[in-house]
Formats: structure tokens, C-alpha cells, sequence
């Protein structure tokens, strides 16, 4: 292989390492081709001076993306919490993850469970953040990823424990989805479902919201795990969803939307 279908072949991965380490130089990949291109002395000069171009013609691009995302302003989420309108701050959180997903999602104007990998950590952690503190620690993502797991990862079972879930009144046991925007508890109150809020899409399936729980930025830490549990305690909804035990029927007579 000469050194231009190498380029060829790794140009995607190459952006993708470059936006994510300063140095280009210092990321995995390119570590790995030198090692390789060391033993192949030929290609060792047309691979340095592709790295360079590349180098040079994303820069901008690169650049523009790191701007973008560290002068994206969290004020008016932060605004939306501290007056307690969440069904604002709902809409607020949607627009600003399509944001931080990138471009290709703000042109379609939803999220690929596949592009929230490319969301920072830091961002993610500053939304949940946000959330948390203007919930005395009952709504976000970290404590819907705690919930998650109590339900055993099995989202049917975390959409009823949240309130995304109703009971119907027939003889089987069975849930539906519940309407959106109007049957959801837009006020937090005693008897609303820890983990309640924000909205994850689940019309086009689960993936966009496994993709969110699973991000590195919700390792829960201990002291983060206290607070949740001291909250999980003092939430009536949540003792409801743990003495049930048995998995419930999801009827397919009805169609959520929320719109991600």
C-alpha cells in the first residue's frame, strides 16, 4: 500500500483524532502509523508530508468546532432550572444537545444515537449539573442512569419507574406511553417520579437515550451516589415501581413523540 491510499484510507480517522487530541502528532493513530511507516522507510517521507497537509487543511475546520462548543452558553438552561420551568428547560436541554452533536444534526434537527460519543464530557456533566441542583438532585441524567440500572437496564421497566409509562385499565397488565406534551408532570411535585425529567426521545427506539446513559461523563462518584440515593428515599413514585416486580406489556395502539 503506498503512502496515498494510506491517507486515503485513515483521512476519516485522522480529522476524528485530530479534533480530539491538540497535538496530532501525540494521538493513538497517528502513533501507530509512524510505527508502521518506520518500518517501511519508503513511505515514511509521503506519509509526513500528507500528515502536515491534513494537519494544515483541517486546522480551521478544528478549530471552528472547539470554538463552537466552548462558546456554547448554558444561561438560559440555568435560567429555565433556577425559575423551576422545566418544561422550557426540557426543550432548552434538546436544543442544546443537537448543538453539541454537530452540524449534520443541527441540519436534521435531531440526534444519531452515534454522534453523542463526539459530545464532550464536560458539557454533558455541566447539563446534568444544572439539572440536579435545580431539582434538590431528582432530575438529570446521572439519576436517570441510576435508575436504569436499579430496573436492570430493561427500559421498559425504567420508563414506567420514571413516569413515561401509564397504567391501562384492562385485565392484563399493560402500559403505554404516555401523551406528550400534556400528560407529563411539567412541576415537580412530592409525588412525581425521581428521574422524571429531561425527555429522551423513545419513537424511533431506545439507542439516542442508551447512547446518553452509557457516555463517560455519568460515572456516578460516591458522594454523587449518596445524594441520589438520599433523594430516591424521599421519592413516593419510585417505592411504587420497586414493588412491582413483574415485567409489564407495552400496548401498541399507541405512538409517542418525543421529538429529539
Amino acid at each position: 500500500m503506498d503512502a496515498n491510499s494510506l491517507q486515503s484510507l485513515h483521512h476519516p480517522l485522522l480529522k476524528h483524532q485530530y479534533l480530539h487530541y491538540p497535538s496530532l502528532d501525540a494521538s493513538p493513530l497517528c502513533i501507530f502509523l509512524k510505527s508502521t511507516t518506520a518500518a517501511y522507510p519508503s513511505l515514511s517521507f509521503k506519509f509526513t508530508s500528507h500528515l502536515t497537509a491534513f494537519a494544515s487543511s483541517v486546522t480551521s475546520s478544528s478549530t471552528s468546532s472547539v470554538t463552537t462548543s466552548s462558546a456554547i452558553s448554558f444561561d438560559l438552561l440555568d435560567q429555565y432550572l433556577s425559575s423551576r420551568n422545566f418544561r422550557q428547560a426540557d426543550e432548552e436541554t434538546r436544543r442544546l444537545l443537537i448543538v453539541l452533536a454537530g452540524e449534520a444534526a443541527v441540519k436534521r434537527g435531531y440526534v444519531f444515537f452515534s454522534e453523542v460519543q463526539f459530545i464532550s464530557e464536560s458539557d454533558l456533566q455541566t447539563i446534568d449539573r444544572l439539572w440536579r441542583e435545580n431539582s434538590d438532585n431528582r432530575y438529570g441524567y446521572s439519576v436517570q442512569k441510576k435508575i436504569w440500572g436499579k430496573s436492570g437496564r430493561d427500559f421498559t421497566n425504567f420508563f414506567r419507574r420514571v413516569g413515561w409509562m401509564k397504567k391501562l385499565d384492562s385485565e392484563v397488565e399493560q402500559y403505554n406511553y404516555i401523551a406528550f406534551p400534556d400528560e407529563f408532570l411539567w412541576d415537580m411535585k412530592d409525588d412525581t417520579p425521581l428521574g422524571h425529567l429531561p425527555l429522551t426521545n423513545a419513537l424511533r427506539g431506545t439507542q439516542l437515550l442508551n447512547s446518553i446513559l452509557t457516555h463517560p461523563s455519568f460515572q456516578l462518584t460516591e458522594e454523587e451516589a449518596d445524594l441520589f440515593t438520599v433523594a430516591e428515599k424521599g421519592s413516593e413514585g419510585n417505592k411504587e415501581g420497586k414493588n412491582q416486580s413483574t415485567k409489564p406489556t407495552i400496548s401498541k395502539n399507541f405512538k409517542a413523540d418525543y421529538s429529539f
